[in-house]
């Protein structure tokens, strides 16, 4: 499976903290635990369904794995802890999956109730069917002395759904699909028993590709108080249905209100009932009148007042129909269900998640130290030394139990939460070697890992100069793209910040092109397909990059294979965002932006296309367009590349195709506006037909000089530009308003 889920500190905190650890964190018993009297949720279940039947969790076992048992796992971290159980990452030692990482989920409940119907599926494990698209995968599960283990998806995004909605600008189509994939998950679990009773952000997570993943399901309403007849809170009182809330027990129509709570939050950025402290909430959920905001459509505010009806009764979802009810609201009338089970919508929003490899993290110097003791014992205070080689994990992974995040906000939330802990040095886990390359802000070095030996390059840049959080981000979120470079690790000591990524040992660009002793129009067209399709890709993603010399486009590899080409240095790209500072998603971008907004990014867009542009001209003349040597002065170049002139006849040009003349001129255009997009050069004949290119060699001038006149063109360009003003973190918008943000109301 190649999806991992994350829950951190903050899942059982809520409950560790109400009810203590009377009960012990792992009860020792041999018995499995069964309630001694029938609780509200299995009289209405009983009341609905009929007799309710017990069944043991035997185990799950992966589809080719032998029947596992706790020997199996090494136990990296502790991530969670609850009066109930503990969460631990983990790492599988034995084959098929050995290395692996997975969430260990240990409970010392090992019945689950569920309804009449599952009688049949005596023998299996009811967890077991719990596989579906947006829920999160059970891998194993097996118990003894009592507890129950399961062995679940590790998902490197965590509660990223949590932040959306403080990062990204959703229009009412982005939040429909969220909430489609929210209700399909909904109703899986619903026909297993399973009711959330206060589902909210942090029960969703986000895969890589953006799509949602349901957890913790079925777990709190596990954390019963018997002696007081009452349910123990979990956590955050907003989201629940008012019949949660006073304590009537309840169905799973509990749950559909809790979806509506998440619908109004997505689209308004705020909740329907939040007073100033829990009482006042409850007493807002009880009996306040919801103003509905005029700025959302008409079958928004349908669905929402389906929603939010005080009688569980009347609630849509709550009738015989179930999620049908909900399915077949006019709101979602765009929603193909069947694509979207099958996972071929594309998500609005990509998460800066990067899948990094698994073995490169923990090697063998860290996982030599795992505490070895039974899950019961938490490891010591000191066990996030650890996570030296760790990267891509929430911060909370790093800190040690209880330590608060760090109270001001960063940049952007999803690059701290990639980032080492401080007290983390990148010469821990790398010997620095040579300069490999020079940036305005930064060096590029080559660098070994000590534990496995392998060479990377570190670039490593001058945080007084600039912020390199949204470089970050940019790789995070995109760099599993084939064409991008891919970043490995970051380490942030204050100063300095240090990306580690593959090492390009092919060389620029240019420098191949030039020594090759045979290069054709063919092969251009190659090479321009890879790297245009790459820059497409990221300009639908509203991400423009913005510094596209040849020097920043590179080779993995010594093969010469155009689908080596790494596009590097994102130094200066940028990711589209709203006045407020937020990420914009395509839907977002297409629907509501200023004209002004999108003049600025197509002019952007263009100028990645012209210095695609600069790079064809020189592969098919041998020569650049606007500088003639390193010696032409910045003047002299500009004034050619204002005027727009150059030249398209003489040398290579006289047997050069007309289609690759006329996608040159088209790209090098003087207006960025009318200049083609990416998508137009892609669908250019030249690309298209590729084999009905002249197949012979292109002359080129001496390496040197065309590099020198290329060096110099992006000189006089950078020259021409105002530098940007660099202000603090603090004072920009985005970082107050998340200062100004009102606390969650939690028990």
């Amino acid at each position: 499976e190649d999806l991992y889920v994350l829950k951190h500190h903050r899942i059982f905190s809520s409950v560790e903290s109400e009810r203590g650890n009377q009960q012990g964190i792992m009860g020792q018993n041999e018995h499995l635990s069964v309630h001694p009297r029938e609780t509200d949720i299995e009289l209405h279940l009983r009341q609905q369904y009929g007799d309710i039947k017990e069944i043991n969790i035997t185990h799950v076992v992966k589809e080719g794995a032998e029947k596992a048992d706790p020997s199996q796992f090494e136990l990296l971290k502790v991530l969670g802890q609850g009066s109930f159980g503990k969460v631990f990452l983990v790492r599988k030692v034995t084959p098929p999956d050995s290395n692996q990482l997975y969430a260990m989920k240990v409970l010392r409940k090992a019945t689950l109730k569920v309804r009449d119907r599952v009688r049949t599926k005596m023998e299996r494990d009811i967890l077991a069917d719990v596989n579906h698209p947006f829920v999160v995968k059970l891998h194993y599960a097996f118990q003894t002395e009592g507890k129950l283990y399961l062995i679940l998806d590790f998902l490197r995004g965590g509660d990223l759904f949590t932040r959306l909605s403080k990062e990204v600008m959703f229009t009412e189509e982005d939040v429909k699909f969220y909430l489609a994939e929210l209700a399909l998950g909904l109703d899986h679990l619903h026909g297993l028993g399973i009711i959330y009773r206060d589902l909210k952000p942090e029960n969703i997570l986000l895969d890589e590709e953006g799509h949602i993943k349901l957890t913790d399901f079925g777990l709190c309403k596990e954390a019963i108080d018997l002696e007081k007849k009452a349910y123990s809170f979990c956590g955050t009182v907003e989201y629940m249905a008012p019949e949660v809330v006073n304590r009537q027990g309840h169905m799973h129509s509990a749950d559909w209100w809790s979806f509506g709570v998440l619908m109004f939050e997505m689209l308004t950025g705020s909740l329907p009932f939040q007073g100033k402290d829990r009482k006042e909430t409850m007493s807002l959920i009880l009996k306040a009148r919801l103003g509905m905001p005029q700025f959302l459509s008409a079958e928004a505010q349908s669905l929402l007042r389906a929603l939010f009806k005080r009688n569980p009764t009347n609630r849509l979802g709550s009738g015989p129909d179930g999620a049908e009810e909900i399915k077949r609201h006019s709101f979602f009338m765009t929603i193909d269900w069947n694509k979207l089970f099958r996972r071929e919508i594309k998500p609005p929003f990509k998460p800066a998640v990067a899948r990094p490899d698994d073995t490169f993290y923990f090697d063998s110097e860290f996982t030599s130290r795992t505490p070895k003791d039974s899950p019961g014992v938490p490891p010591s205070a000191g066990a996030h030394q650890l996570f030296r080689g760790f990267s891509f994990v929430a911060t909370a992974m790093l800190e040690e139990e209880g330590k608060e995040e760090p109270s001001r906000p960063p940049p952007h939330p999803v690059v701290q939460q990639q980032l080492h802990g401080k007290n983390i040095l990148f010469s821990d886990g790398y010997i620095l070697k040579e300069d490999i390359g020079m940036g305005s802000f930064s060096v590029c070095k080559r660098c070994i890992h000590k534990a496995t030996n392998t060479e990377y390059a570190v670039k490593v840049i001058d945080k007084t100069s600039t912020d390199p959080s949204e470089e970050i981000e940019i790789l995070l979120r995109y760099g599993q793209h084939p064409n991008i470079i891919t970043l490995k690790d970051v380490y942030d000591n204050g100063k300095q910040v240090y990306l580690v990524t593959e090492l390009m040992r092919g060389g620029e660009l240019l420098d191949r092109i030039l020594k090759q002793k045979f290069f054709s129009e063919r092969e251009a067209s190659a090479v321009l397909h890879t790297i245009t399709k790459t820059v497409e890709y990221l300009h639908c993603q509203g991400v423009v990059h913005r510094d596209l010399k040849p020097s920043n486009i590179l080779y993995v590899d010594e093969s010469g294979n155009p689908e080596s080409l790494r596009i590097c240095d994102f130094g200066f790209a940028k990711q589209l965002r709203a006045d407020n500072g937020l990420l914009m998603t395509p839907c977002y971008t297409a629907n509501f932006v200023a004209p002004e907004v999108l003049k600025r990014q197509g002019y952007d867009e263009g100028c990645d296309i012209w210095s695609l542009g600069v790079l064809l001209y020189t592969m098919l003349a041998g020569f650049t367009p606007f500088a003639n040597g390193p010696e032409d002065t910045p003047e002299e170049i500009l004034s050619r590349i204002g005027s727009g002139r150059f030249t398209l006849t003489g040398g290579n040009w006289d047997a050069v195709s007309d289609a690759a003349k006329d996608l040159v001129s088209k790209m090098l255009h003087v207006d960025p506006h009318q200049r083609l997009t990416a998508k137009q050069v892609l669908k250019h004949p030249w690309i298209i037909q590729r084999d009905k290119l002249p197949n012979s060699q292109l002359q080129h001038q001496d390496a040197k000089l065309v590099k020198g006149a290329m060096a110099a063109t992006y000189s006089a360009l950078k020259s021409s530009q105002p530098p940007p003003e660099l202000k603090p973190i603090e004072s920009s918008f985005l970082a107050q308003r998340r200062v100004k943000k009102l606390p969650s109301t939690s028990l």
